[in-house]
């Protein structure tokens, strides 16, 4: 029934492998390392890939990872006591030999037929407890409405069908009573009878035309119409610079020309205040300790030599760590995964003489943060522009996002960075929902028209009104771009919420049918809990309703109102972990110039500052 058990040490080389079924070779082992383990996920029991399931344990007195896999469909009990079981039977047998060279020269050979044996003890025993012999038909309650039954006196099965019977009897009497031609009918008979206060109640909910005090003239409602834009594009470009361009936040070009961002600015950390915890922390643990062990002099003893991490000793700091990461507005969630995946990690290895439970715990914190954290795939979107021109193409950006997190906002400042590095711009208001949106973007293509007096870049708004589709809107953008050379096509899409499937299906059709370069997710850094509903949603609602063999996900995402969270960066960490995908830039402000970058030792470094 199994499919593959190995043993593996945490650097990668397999000890010992027992294969049931052809299992190929970049399979459901690789996978699980890298998806799970390495991006701190080990506090899940179950990773399923492709048509497997595995389960795994650690040993981290020896570094050493036990892995089963088997295929999805099936439901095995024994596979948690199959993996105890040999852990401690290969651990007990080849101690020595993994604790001399980590293991890389040992012969495990023999450990095959011992494997075995476990196995078969466990299948044996686990099939007679779940074996049951079915019901004799006299011991139903069926048998009870047989003659057969009646007359053998047996009173049992005629009592529980005599009760059932009831029931039945109940639950009918009340379907005809809640049913259109029951008596539910009879009590909205009495309403007619009122007819006169009836009707006149109809006439005064009826509704009335609005009278107006005044009508407006034709040339008050000329110079109240501001969709037009004859003279938008005569204003004065010092006077859009100095409302929309903060010259303290531009970024500046690097030794290749590049106009880069600049970076959040971060308070400098402060350690006083941690290292003041951690010894209360440590005291804390430390008396835990010792009052387990029996006394002040074995604490001590232990003192100066090598101590092992246990469940009590981590669950106090490790506690305190969940709260705090809760407090900066890390999802409860996500919280206790990168908890429980630090915890699996240390439990049971060895502290040297003076190492501090709390200092070993923040420090393996700190790396699995960094771990989370650390992007997979390249930021660099200006190389892979390049590359689309280079293919003789434009490349596509779409904007998704929830309602009011800054979606057209955060796409007019990516807009002014790419025009920036000289780049011909596209925006595609694709958002024929909410009212106004098209004119929203009208304003920021013309206030980044006028911005733009030096360089090659340049930026053109592309529309169709509203009420229109979506999908074939932004078809019709990619295919004008290309045929007029545009290097970036921006696609703007209208606010959703994840739980609203006719909008999401518009989403998901808009994405199948024009295959954008990139998805990026707009949300608040404000948010919390909620991040993990959306981010799962949209996900699902892109796997989901694309249509497709292979769907597509979310690429990326940009956190909005960063200047509102001081160094609660909690989102951050949860958007990451759900997605495994990168932050590509924070909004910080309403200038064109308020878009930054995010690096990860911020974050990392806010989120444990107390």
């Amino acid at each position: 029934m199994l499919d593959l058990f190995t043993i593996l040490n945490k650097g990668g080389l397999v000890l010992w492998q027992q294969n049931f079924a052809p299992v190929a070779a970049q399979g459901p082992v690789t996978a699980l390392i890298k998806d799970v383990l390495i991006e701190e996920r080990g506090a899940t029991n179950t990773y399923l890939k492709d048509t497997y399931a595995l389960k795994w344990t650690f040993a981290n007195q020896l570094d050493l990872i036990f892995v089963v896999a088997y295929q999805k469909i099936l439901q095995l009990p024994f596979l948690d006591e199959l993996l105890e079981t040999v852990k401690r039977l290969f651990i007990d047998t080849y101690r020595q030999d993994i604790t001399k060279d980590q293991g890389i020269h040992g012969d495990y050979s023999g450990f095959t037929p011992m494997f075995q044996q476990v196995l078969q003890n466990l299948e044996s025993k686990y099939a007679s407890q779940t074996t049951r012999a079915p019901r004799k038909f006299e011991d139903t309650k069926k048998f009870g409405n047989t003659l057969k039954g009646s007359q053998s006196g047996k009173s049992s099965p005629s009592g529980v069908s005599n009760g059932e019977d009831e029931i039945a009897k109940n639950i009918q009497a009340l379907h005809l009573q809640s049913s259109p031609r029951g008596p539910s009918m009879n009590r909205k008979s009495p309403k007619p009878k009122g007819s006169p206060s009836g009707g006149s109640e109809k006439k005064k909910s009826q509704k009335q035309m609005r009278v107006w005090d005044g009508q407006i003239a034709k040339g008050e409602m000329e110079a109240l119409d501001y969709s037009g834009g004859n003279s938008t594009d005569t204003l004065d470009a010092d006077a859009i610079k100095a409302q929309f361009v903060d010259s303290a936040k531009l970024g500046t070009k690097n030794k290749q020309g590049v106009y880069e961002v600049q970076d959040v600015d971060v308070p400098e950390d402060v350690d006083d205040d941690d290292d003041e915890e951690n010894d209360e922390l440590d005291t804390t643990a430390s008396a835990k300790t010792a009052a387990a062990s029996g006394g002040m002099f074995s604490s001590l003893l232990k003192s100066f030599t090598q101590r092992e991490l246990t469940e009590d000793a981590l669950d106090p700091i490790l506690s305190t760590m969940k709260n705090q990461l809760i407090t900066k507005n890390v999802a409860k969630e996500i919280a206790e995964h990168v908890c429980d995946s630090v915890k699996s990690n240390l439990l049971g290895k060895k502290l040297g003489q003076f190492e501090r439970v709390a200092t070993v715990v923040r420090t393996s914190m700190e790396a699995a943060l960094k771990r989370v954290l650390t992007p997979k795939t390249s930021l660099d979107i200006l190389r892979d522009i390049e590359q689309a021109k280079a293919e003789h193409r434009p490349y596509t950006i779409t904007f998704i996002g929830v309602n009011g997190v800054g979606k057209s906002t955060n796409l007019s400042k990516v807009c002014f960075w790419l025009l920036q590095n000289n780049m011909k711009v596209l925006i595609a208001a694709c958002d024929t929902f909410r009212s106004g949106a098209v004119e929203q973007l009208r304003v920021h293509a013309r206030n980044l028209r006028a911005l733009q007096t030096s360089g090659m870049g340049s930026v053109e708004l592309f529309e169709r009104g509203y009420g229109k589709d979506s999908a074939g809107i932004a078809k019709d953008a990619i295919a004008y771009a290309g045929a007029q050379g545009f290097d970036v096509v921006l696609i703007d899409t209208a606010g959703r919420m994840q739980d609203n499937e006719p909008l999401m299906r518009a989403l998901a059709k808009l994405v199948a049918v024009n295959s954008p370069d990139k998805i990026i997710f707009v949300g608040e850094a404000l948010v919390g809990n909620e991040a993990v509903d959306q981010l799962t949603k949209f996900n699902m609602a892109l796997k989901d309703f694309s249509g497709l063999q292979n769907p597509r996900h979310i690429d990326g995402m940009i956190l909005t109102k960063f200047d509102t969270i001081d160094d609660k960066m909690g989102a951050a960490l949860t958007m990451t972990y759900i997605t495994g995908q990168p932050i590509y830039f924070v909004g910080t402000g309403q200038t064109y110039t308020d878009l930054k970058n995010l690096r990860v030792s911020h974050v990392v470094n806010a989120l444990l500052r107390n």
